[in-house]
């Protein structure tokens, strides 16, 4: 099989704390779980949108934040061995001859299971696109990113980020040491990153590692989609061109359904119908857990795609092992799932 392919039990679409869940009780279960999400970090809306904001309702944490929970979710998780793959977004869907799911993602990593699970939240988060005319060529050549994905192919490059939050400043100093020159531009000289990470960013301006200009990118320059030069509109209304090879807007994100909606499910309002026994779709093995599900007294709660999570891993079984009975166990006095837990 190549690299790029595998086979697993189960194929999870987003890596939310729901999904992750779903590893856990995939795992006592005795099933393989692969996870795949278009951000490049688990966590979903907790980590990405609110990591330090804290949440009150889930089941004997009084409080924690965002983040908070991931970390705990990971190391639930840990004994099982998942496989996550961050940065990738599921493309399309097809069934292979043995009648197990494809999943093609959009990096040409392909993905075999008799199940599939989708736990993507609202859908996808997809990167917001700036107002740049012409912007979709330079996207098929790769010299706009909205994601880094192999810092490699930016060693030696002109580079120009754009943005003022968390994630602009963060990758303006991971890269800055490798650029051969970096600009930061920002329509306001305030930004909403976290304070150490601005001042690290202003120990590089310093340094002379990085520029930062007022302003915001409003043209591209380039042939064949190769960029050569970002075009900026500063703030006291004067133009100026920055020599780059890419271009890494940075605006955060917005939900869609994305490539989902193409998988052939019966749709209520972008969001699945599922039954309450299985959490099952209108197509067999397919399952839909947390917000992108929809039933009757649904609500939408992270406790709530928890024992979404759990009634789905025990129908996940009979498609997997369809020969074998799921024995229902307790993992206070089993020590079968403590050993898969590695406690005992």
């Amino acid at each position: 099989m190549a690299a790029n392919q595998a086979s697993t039990d189960v194929i999870i679409v987003g890596a939310g704390p729901v999904g992750l869940f779903a590893v856990f009780q995939l795992g006592l279960a005795g099933l393989k779980a692969y996870m795949v999400d278009i951000l490049d970090k688990p966590g979903g809306q907790c980590a990405e949108l609110y990591p330090e904001k804290p949440i009150y309702d889930i089941p004997g944490l009084p409080v924690c934040t965002g983040q908070e929970l991931t970390d705990r979710l990971l190391e639930q998780i840990r004994p099982f061995e998942p496989v996550l793959h961050f940065g990738e977004m599921a493309a399309a869907l097809d069934k292979t001859e043995v009648g197990h799911w494809r999943l093609s993602t959009d990096t040409g990593r392909i993905i075999t299971a008799p199940v599939l699970v989708i736990a993507a939240g609202g859908g996808s988060f997809v990167p917001k696109r700036p107002p740049i005319p012409g912007i979709e060529a330079y996207e098929a050549t790769r010299s706009v990113l909205y994601a880094v994905r192999r810092v490699e192919n930016l060693h030696n490059k002109d580079l120009v980020v754009a943005g003022g939050g968390d994630s602009a400043l963060d990758w303006t100093i991971n890269l800055a040491p490798l650029a051969r020159s970096l600009t930061l531009v920002h329509r306001r000289p305030e930004f909403r990153a976290a304070p150490h990470t601005v001042r690290k960013m202003r120990d590089l301006e310093s340094q002379g590692l990085v520029r930062f200009e007022l302003g915001q990118p409003a043209g591209l320059k380039g042939s064949d989609g190769r960029l050569e030069a970002v075009v900026i509109k500063r703030m006291d209304g004067s133009t100026a061109e920055l020599a780059a090879d890419a271009l890494l807007p940075f605006f955060g994100l917005t939900m869609k359904l994305g490539p989902i909606a193409g998988f052939g499910l019966n749709l209520n309002e972008n969001l699945i119908p599922v039954d309450t026994e299985r959490f099952e779709t209108s197509t067999k093995g397919i399952f839909a857990i947390g917000d992108i599900n929809t039933y009757p007294g649904k609500l939408k709660l992270i406790l709530s795609g928890f024992h979404e999570a759990a009634l789905m891993a025990q129908a996940a079984y009979r498609y997997v092992h369809p020969d074998k009975k799921l024995r229902f166990q307790y993992t206070t006095s089993s020590s079968e799932l403590q050993r898969l837990l590695k406690v005992a």
